[in-house]
């Protein structure tokens, strides 16, 4: 028996340290080919919060403040001392802080996503086995770490719900063992992961109360985290920005409120107010709805369907999902589709508990042929750009930059980079703007401006700007073409000897310096490029006037 254990654990072992070097490689390859994913720039607001915090100015970020809403609805200039904790309240991250201080780079948040999602599988498998024997246990951790839940959201650029499954799981073994204290210690760090883990915490109190485990423990868990939930977003929260109710809760859940401005109290109303819009919005758009939901269940072999647990634990993270008035929200490749695991995994977990004659090879069988069928369209649908060495951005037209030509590229724009200060103030286009974010004034391309923490607003010293990869993608996708054409257009407006000299050009990608002089050679190059782009003129004008 003890073999056999030992044996069991030898292999989630394996199984983790395959996930962790893979997803590591392909977080690491994307970041430094700086090839562009939608949420690029989440990377560089996340490593300057956690320069920033390092330096002993907690939170702040000049990118985070080109989101808020004094800037994106009433115009103001970003500044450098904007404090995150508006928009999004991340205590849990300074548990990292360390960890940060020894790598100090974007880089670095990437490995500790990786590492946080892998030991979130250790825990999983250590909750299982609280009722299963060591095979059906290896097969939950299996599952996890092939889920498209999981591994999408891993190669993603850094985000706070990577924290989760480390801490529900655990927070669950700590319940099944009644260690309350350590349960309770680990729904304070749920709580501190981000304003809206509440939500998942909420469907594990919802669970333990309807199911009368412990009832007790379930109705105050369920008080505490939507006390703590409206507690910090309508009044703690505000203390910093109203991003969070002029922005956030009416861009997620505007559909239920007529104001241009609404607090979660008030859209928590308004939602029960309205339950046949609720319904509406539960199931449309049913198309992709029925995707998301069947992409969540199919590693763990449609159990979670039938498991009574399953609907209680992940209910409310589902309704939360279902209900944003997000075109990501349903995406599994974002950090949204992490809030759904922990529930699913131990509803499953549970239902196997109470039907334990049910698991027989042919089962066993019908489970792996699910996980593997998970792990196609998982890979298939190149989560966030990842394997965009092997698989084209396109095939009808053909749209493929080959890794060779990706790193050829990423030479040249380390050369630029190369030129830059390191404490010299910056903007530069998404993919680029995350590498250049360990530093106290970063803006995002077109923004020039900013406010220092002289209080004045100043331009920023460099610009670098990367039109070859939206040239690639543009046969393929209008945006891109439009964006090319949009950026050629800005990089004229600043070239002007008294305001930004083009220092040099390489790849399509420009480096500009305020107050210096073109280079003649960087000016060749560019209406050289220019050149190449000439077509996408004629190709953006025309449908328009269509």
């Amino acid at each position: 028996m003890g073999d056999r254990k030992l044996l069991s654990w030898r292999t989630v072992i394996l199984m983790a340290g395959i996930f962790w070097l893979v997803c590591s490689f392909l977080a690491l390859h994307r970041y430094f080919n700086f090839f562009p994913t939608f949420v690029a720039f989440d990377q560089g607001i996340f490593n300057q919060v956690f320069w920033n915090s390092l330096h002993g100015r907690w939170f702040e970020s000049s990118l985070s403040s080109t989101e808020s809403s004094v800037v994106q609805l009433d115009g103001a200039i970003p500044d450098v001392f904007y404090r995150r904790l508006g928009q999004h309240f991340t205590p849990s991250l300074l548990l990292w802080l360390p960890v940060y201080a020894l790598l100090q780079s974007p880089a670095g948040l990437s490995l500790l996503q990786v590492t946080l999602m892998t030991l979130g599988g250790f825990m999983l498998y250590k909750l299982a086995r609280v009722y299963h024997p060591p095979r059906l246990a290896g097969m939950f951790a299996l599952s996890y770490f092939c889920a498209n839940a999981v591994l999408a959201p891993t190669v993603a650029n850094f985000h706070d719900f990577s924290q989760v499954p480390l801490f529900v799981f655990g927070l669950l073994l700590a319940m099944e063992k009644r260690h309350w204290w350590k349960f309770w210690v680990l729904a304070g760090l749920t709580l501190l992961v981000r304003e809206d883990a509440g939500v998942v915490l909420f469907g594990v109190g919802f669970y333990m109360a309807v199911s009368r485990r412990f009832l007790q423990m379930g109705i105050l868990l369920c008080a505490a985290s939507l006390g703590y939930m409206l507690l910090l977003t309508n009044i703690v929260m505000p203390l910093f920005s109203d991003d969070i109710s002029r922005r956030f809760m009416v861009e997620q859940f505007g559909q239920f409120v007529d104001n241009k401005e609404a607090s979660t109290f008030e859209v928590l109303l308004a939602i029960l107010r309205n339950p046949i819009q609720l319904l509406a919005e539960l199931v449309n758009p049913p198309d992709r709805t029925l995707r998301y939901l069947l992409a969540q269940w199919v590693p763990l072999a449609f159990v979670p369907v039938i498991s009574v647990d399953a609907w209680l634990l992940a209910g409310f993270p589902t309704l939360k999902i279902l209900m944003q008035h997000d075109p990501v929200a349903l995406s599994m490749h974002l950090r949204y589709a992490v809030t759904l695991v922990p529930g699913l995994f131990y509803g499953t977990i549970l239902w196997w508990a109470k039907h334990p004659q049910r698991f027989q090879p042919r089962t066993a069988r019908i489970w792996l042929i699910c996980i593997g069928i998970g792990l196609f369209f998982t890979i298939t649908s190149n989560p966030n750009r990842s394997l965009s060495f092997i698989i084209p951005d396109s095939v009808q037209p053909w749209v493929y930059v080959s890794p060779g030509r990706q790193w050829q590229h990423a030479q040249a724009v380390r050369s630029l980079l190369r030129q830059i200060p390191a404490d010299a103030s910056v903007t530069a286009t998404n993919n680029i703007i995350n590498h250049l974010s360990s530093r106290r004034e970063a803006q995002r391309f077109p923004g020039i401006e900013l406010r220092n923490d002289a209080q004045q607003v100043i331009q920023v010293e460099y610009a670098v700007v990367d039109m070859w990869y939206p040239l690639q993608f543009s046969p393929a996708f209008d945006g891109e073409g439009r964006d090319v054409i949009r950026m050629q257009g800005q990089v004229k407006g600043l070239l002007d000897p008294k305001v930004y000299g083009l220092v040099d050009f390489q790849d399509g990608v420009a480096l500009l310096q305020r107050g210096k002089p073109s280079n003649p050679a960087a000016i060749a190059n560019w209406e050289a490029f220019q050149t190449t782009t000439q077509h996408l003129s004629l190709e953006v004008i025309v449908p328009s006037v269509g």
